[in-house]
This record gives C-alpha cells, structure tokens and sequence, in this order.
C-alpha cells in the first residue's frame, strides 16, 4: 500500500503545482456533495481515470482493502436494502422489493470513493514538501483577517509529512508483536491488554518521531522554513484550473 508517497515518474500531472491540485480536489468536493447523482458520479469516475492514466500511476499503487472491510460494506448494503423506498422490483405474487435506500448508500459509497481516490491521486503526484508552501501561499488572502495562516500551513504539512512515518512504525510493532510467542485459550480481558498495550506503544513512538522532527525543524531554521518555498502557480496550472472548472460547470448540468 503507497499513501501519500509521490510516485517518482514524469507527468503532467507531477509537474503542476500543489495548490493547483489541492483546489481541483476542493472544487470536485463540493460538486459531488452539492449535486450528487448517477451522472455526476459517472463523470468523475472517467476524469479520474483520465487523470491516473495521464499522472501514469501504475495499479500496484492501488491500496487492497482486507476482506472485512468489504464485508462490513456488504452488511450495511443489506440493512440498506431492508429500509425499502423506490424504485420497487416487482418478484410476483404481489411482492415488492424497495430499492430506493440501497440505491442511495451505493451512490454514496462510490462517491466517497471518488473523493478518496482524488485525494490519492494527489498524495501520489505531489511531493509532502510542497503542501506547506501550496497551502500558505492559498490562504495568504486570510492574512488580512489577522488569521494565523502561516501556523495552520506549518501544522497540516506537519501532520502530513509524519502520518507515513507513523504508518511504519505501527507495522514494526505489529510485526514484532506477531513474532511474540502466544497462549492459546486467552480470554478477553487479556485480549483487550494487548491492544492497550499496542496503543501506548504506538503513542510512545509517536512522541518520539515528534521529538526527532521538531530538532530536525529546529536545526534547519525553525517552522518558518516549512512554508519558504517560493513556487507559485504557471500557465499549465491555469489551463488545468480550467478544466476542472469546465468540468465541474458542466456536472451541475447534468439530470439529477
């Protein structure tokens, strides 16, 4: 599983700014969640394969969901399918099916998925240095409301750069727990031990990243740094702007 890693190849897709792909994210958001139908769902799903195909993320990007998570989704899709509404599916003898509250949970879940898959695309694409800058530079207007634009930019680059560190750390805990010799027939009490232990584990090592980055943050030259960069957006970035907002235009106008 590859989250928020850039994937190191050559695309147009790399090439664009930050903040130009933080507000494509940002406008598809609010499309979908305002206007959200079949047809919409339809058009954002052939964009974002438009735009995996041209940024050439290749599918062992793609994360696998384990089993349960799929069986969770299947037994919510049932109690779905239990609350009824239309359309109805005549089976004979009278009987009716209600299809319309399974319906709603399956748009829902696909466009959840979407605006999941957008925000892959852009962790894959996007270099975790560039977020801090992008997002300073995007709420510089903010600035005239005395808002500490900067700080909130530091903070979410922060967050960002430490959650795939944070990732790997768990995993090594998780494997050398496995490692750890097991008694059979432990009872729950000992169960739910074991994940508390895990847990405080994880924070310790959470403390730790967080005292190793904030003495690399210092040595460099303090937070300030985080968000120094000077990129901005170009001319591909406007023509790309463009396109979502064409995009999106015309996905209001689409039957709901």
């Amino acid at each position: 599983m590859v989250l928020l890693r850039r994937i190191e190849v050559d695309s147009p897709v790399h090439r664009l700014w930050a903040g130009t792909k933080l507000l494509a994210v940002v406008a598809v958001s609010i499309t979908v969640s305002e206007a959200p139908s079949w047809p919409v769902a339809a058009l954002l799903a052939v964009g974002l394969l438009g735009v995996a195909r041209l940024a050439r993320i290749p599918w062992s990007a793609v994360p696998r969901l384990p089993g349960w998570v799929w069986f969770g989704l299947a037994v919510l899709g049932g109690f779905s399918l239990a609350a009824g509404g239309r359309p109805y599916l005549h089976l004979g003898g009278g009987t009716r099916l209600g299809l319309g509250a399974l319906e709603l949970y399956v748009l829902v879940l696909v466009v959840g998925l979407e605006l999941l898959t957008a925000g892959l695309i852009v962790g894959w694409t996007t270099a975790l240095g560039d977020v801090g800058p992008a997002m300073a530079t995007l709420g510089r207007p903010l600035r005239v409301l005395r808002l500490p634009v900067e700080e909130w930019a530091v903070a979410v680059a922060l967050c960002v750069r430490s959650l795939p560190l944070l990732v790997g750390e768990i995993r090594v805990l998780f494997a050398a727990r496995r490692l750890r010799p097991r008694r059979a027939g432990r009872s729950l009490t000992e169960r739910a031990e074991d994940g508390l232990e895990l847990l405080a584990t994880a924070i310790t090592v959470a403390v730790r990243r967080a005292a190793e980055m904030g003495e690399a943050i210092t040595a460099r030259g303090g937070v300030s740094e985080v968000t120094a960069r000077v990129d901005g957006p170009r001319l591909r970035d406007g023509i790309a702007l463009a396109l979502v907002v064409a995009v999106c235009g015309g996905a209001w106008l689409l039957p709901t």
